[in-house]
């Protein structure tokens, strides 16, 4: 509690003393730094939190079996922040679960930290720090004075608003916290201005508006486990519910709020939305996660590992088959025959994948990202410094990318995708 009132005097220094911390070769102290960060911690208090780390455990000790996130020589009542797999009973708290301070053990494969690590492997450079900062900056500029985001096909769109503000977020800032807070809070207001009676969260779109809904979910799941407030809380109970009453009975969810066809798209958006809920403490039918599992399971075309768009119907492609795999793993799944010819399909993928070839691209590698980290080992370290040059170099001079959906979500998604070694976002942590 003595760390959680302790508040940012300079966002700037703050980061600095994390990249000093960073470069320290030892993993825990650099899940530490992460943990510090998020909360707004000085050096200081960042080396307390690193030397605790290395007197709890030796350091290499892996994770205790079957016990994701929880660091050897830690009892469960010592260690903060775990969250229960889906396929326990859901805790009907009213508190939300991500609001304490984290300090996860390493699970096997990953790489906490943002420096050079041991065999060479390393997840920021000076390079993509800068592009994170350009990329931020063109985003505070991009938001309009409603609080906002939009552009290409779109209006002013709760997705896109979402995203944009889980990419500040992605980078420690927070409503009343860090350089780009009071954008956080704005994007949060315009959110939270859109939630209609029934729960629906939208505003302009073309397009159906369960995508918006899931996004802006995920957002209001995401802030209200960081930063609780009640009408954040009622708004995502509402939204949440919304989800949950219009799953068809497949087990999916499509673009309009009616529980009639599916798709593998929308409905992964809407399990993203669901994880996160529950994560910050909103009950969470434990059958309408075993449904929407199995209709994504279903989805998955046995002959090369990849998913289908639709049940019975199409081929593999790469978008959907990195969300796919990423909402099995946000399920819980960490060891499945599933995740593996998932992950197979996605890595023979990788040299066609990284030259914009592909349609939907940030959005396939928005999911991409989060699965090969995940997954871990290897597979993320193959995965990561490729797609983070590639972005990198797709950079516009003012710091922006560019979609036919918009600069603004192209350079939100961009950014998530550069910002998940930072494992600031609860819902990129395993």
């Amino acid at each position: 509690m003595i760390l959680k009132r302790l508040a940012i005097s300079d966002q700037r220094s703050v980061r600095e003393d994390c990249l000093k911390f960073d470069r320290v070769k030892n993993s825990r102290t650099q899940t530490a730094c992460a943990s510090g960060r998020r909360f707004g911690l000085t050096g200081p208090w960042i080396q307390i939190l690193c030397i605790l780390c290395l007197y709890i455990t030796p350091p290499g000790s892996p994770p205790a079996p079957g016990t994701p996130g929880l660091t050897p020589g830690l009892t469960p009542g010592l260690t903060f922040g775990i969250t229960p797999a889906w396929g326990q009973t859901p805790e009907q708290s009213e508190e939300p679960k991500n609001s304490v301070l984290k300090l996860p053990g390493v699970v096997p494969g990953t790489l906490p930290g943002a420096g050079g690590l041991p065999g060479g492997f390393v997840e920021f450079t000076p390079q993509s720090r800068q592009g994170i900062e350009r990329g931020l900056a063109f985003l505070s500029q991009a938001q309009a004075p409603d609080g906002s985001y939009g552009g290409g096909r779109y209006g002013k769109h709760v997705g896109i608003t979402a995203l944009a503000c889980l990419a500040f977020m992605a980078d420690g800032h927070l409503p009343g916290r860090g350089a780009y807070g009071r954008h956080v809070q704005k994007g949060l207001d315009f959110v939270l201005n859109h939630v209609q009676e029934t729960g629906l969260v939208a505003a302009e779109t073309s397009h159906g508006p369960m995508y918006g809904h899931g996004f802006a979910t995920l957002f209001l799941g995401e802030i209200y486990g960081m930063t609780p407030s009640p009408r954040t809380r009622e708004a995502l109970i509402k939204a949440t519910r919304l989800i949950v009453d219009n799953q068809n009975r497949e087990g999916g969810w499509r673009y309009q709020p009616v529980p009639f066809e599916a798709d593998i798209s929308v409905t992964i958006c809407q399990i993203m939305a669901l994880r996160s809920a529950r994560n910050a403490g909103i009950h969470v039918p434990k059958e309408t996660i075993d449904r929407a599992i199995m209709y994504v399971r279903q989805c998955q075309n046995l002959s090369d590992g990849g998913f289908r768009y639709m049940l019975g119907t199409g081929g593999s492609a790469f978008p959907r088959s990195a969300a796919g795999v990423a909402s099995l793993y946000y399920a819980g799944i960490y060891q499945d025959d599933a995740l593996k010819k998932g992950i197979a399909y996605l890595q023979r993928q990788r040299p066609a994948v990284t030259k914009r070839s592909i349609g939907h691209y940030f959005y396939g590698h928005y999911y991409a990202a989060q699965a090969m980290f995940l997954a871990g080992g290897k597979d993320w370290e193959q995965w990561y410094p490729v797609i983070r040059e590639e972005l990198l170099k797709q950079q516009k001079a003012d710091g922006h990318w560019e979609s036919s959906y918009g600069n603004a979500y192209a350079s939100a998604m961009a950014l998530l995708v550069l910002q998940v070694p930072s494992r600031l976002l609860p819902i990129f942590q395993r």
